[in-house]
């Protein structure tokens, strides 16, 4: 697990084993929140060890960013700690989080001891402010990836906590193509030092418009081949034929994982293209 001292008070943990994930912890001199928990309960475990024992103190809020398993399963290994979260997020939780946790601890035994703990305090609307020691966190809607997304701005040191809002490929297979482009637009409107990604390596604030403009282009151009996709017979020979990097993008993001990402937005929008 990689960490990183992003500003005083603020660190970024980057998963070596799953999609190089990440999450965040933001210190006060008498409790720590956590953004976002790892994939694997080591990586997890590892990340609390670090703030009870090197920053010495407990975790008393844990935030997440959306539901999905390498974001929010690892709430159980913070007890004591308040969930708090989107009010989907809950209910994403609880309705998808259980019946998937209960199929992938059938196939690896190191997730049998995850407990699924649902967001304890909620928002369906607006906004949440959080202070901790001297840093006001603002907690804000970020959708696109899922319904239920969420961001987190350190106000003081213009750093955000993105979510899968923004990563260094759109991935909207489970939410919404227009909503990630609004909420991108927004993160690029928000005068940032640095964006702290879902998955992939922290955004520096020279390289923030560059990357802004390089998701929307690739947005743009996949709904725009998914519609033309839709209209043909045979939709494997058109996924093969629209390479990711005609979209604007490169298969070597995320340790490779990135083709098959792309492809699989190019089928969910070619769906729901043809289900129009």
């Amino acid at each position: 697990m990689h960490r990183e001292r992003v500003s005083e008070n603020v660190f970024w943990f980057q998963s070596e084993v799953y999609a190089q994930v990440t999450a965040g912890v933001v210190a006060g001199p008498q409790w720590a929140v956590v953004i976002d928990t790892l994939a694997l309960p080591d990586e997890t475990l590892g990340m609390r060890e670090f703030i009870e024992h090197e920053l010495s103190v407990p975790v008393r809020y844990v935030i997440n960013t959306h539901y999905h398993a390498d974001h929010a399963w690892g709430n159980c290994f913070f007890p004591g700690a308040t969930v708090i979260g989107h009010e989907l997020c809950r209910t994403l939780l609880d309705q998808r989080g259980r019946p998937s946790l209960e199929a992938a601890q059938k196939q690896n035994a190191a997730l049998r001891q995850i407990k699924i703990v649902l967001p304890h305090l909620t928002f369906a609307a607006g906004e949440m402010n959080l202070r901790v020691g001297k840093k006001n966190l603002n907690i804000l809607p970020a959708p696109g990836h899922s319904s239920d997304g969420i961001a987190v701005l350190v106000e003081e040191d213009r750093i955000l906590f993105a979510g899968d809002a923004f990563m260094p490929l759109p991935y909207i297979v489970d939410g919404d193509i227009e909503d990630i482009a609004a909420s991108i637009k927004k993160i690029g409107r928000m005068g940032l030092e640095n964006i702290i990604q879902g998955h992939g390596d922290i955004i520096l604030r020279g390289e923030i418009d560059a990357a802004v403009r390089e998701n929307l282009t690739y947005i743009t151009n996949i709904k725009r081949f998914a519609k033309a996709a839709a209209r043909r017979k045979s939709v494997d020979e058109t996924l093969d034929s629209i390479r990711i990097e005609t979209c604007g993008k490169s298969r070597v993001h995320l340790g490779g994982l990135a083709e098959g990402l792309h492809k699989r937005n190019l089928r969910a929008l070619i769906k729901q293209a043809r289900e129009k």
